[in-house]
């Protein structure tokens, strides 16, 4: 029995990102995108009912600034009152999970999709999905850029224009690329 690409890709596993399936989630993902992009800003409200309907989880008050980008929008969690600024990406191609109260800047950025190291590999489309998690109360900078497999703690902060490549510790502040650590509360 063969395994689907989009089956390989939830489990983790290395999968070929050039896949009829996937393409047709990406291009449901962009419509909706597209809807809540282009409503004015009183008839979209906190979010275009589209987009609404295509993340993974919607809290109560969860606001997402237009424009937005996301891979899929199904792996895409966002807790009660968390807010995406203006030109925030999130590649999904595994679960994020954005916590309550948290605030992203603008253009921040979420990869969840780590590339294959050999150039063959590349070419084949494969890459492998890894889950980001950001806790309750956390506040991302402008521009910053978050990638796969990390997690964010409760109430941390990490600065504007940051490049988040490991874990961040709960109340702790990073900043700078890579990130490191500069407080502790």
């Amino acid at each position: 029995m063969t395994v689907s690409e989009r089956t390989k890709m939830a489990a983790g596993e290395w999968y070929s990102c050039i896949d009829d399936e996937l393409e047709a989630l990406r291009v449901t993902a962009r419509d909706a995108q597209f809807e809540h992009n282009g409503l004015p800003p009183r008839q979209r409200g906190n979010m275009g009912p589209a987009l609404r309907a295509l993340l993974g989880g919607v809290g109560e008050e969860a606001r997402i600034e237009a424009p937005f980008h996301c891979a899929y929008g199904f792996n895409l969690f966002l807790g009660d009152r968390t807010f995406l600024n203006a030109g925030c990406t999130i590649l999904d191609t595994a679960p994020v999970r954005i916590g309550n109260g948290t605030l992203l800047g603008p253009n921040v950025q979420i990869y969840c999709a780590e590339h294959h190291r050999e150039a063959t590999g590349r070419l084949a489309g494969l890459e492998i999905a890894r889950p980001v998690t950001i806790g309750d109360s956390a506040w991302i900078g402008g521009n910053a850029v978050i990638l796969a497999g990390v997690s964010i703690g409760e109430g941390a902060i990490v600065g504007a224009g940051a490049v988040v490549t490991r874990d961040v510790p709960a109340n702790t502040t990073v900043v700078g690329n890579p990130a490191r650590a500069v407080k502790r509360r």
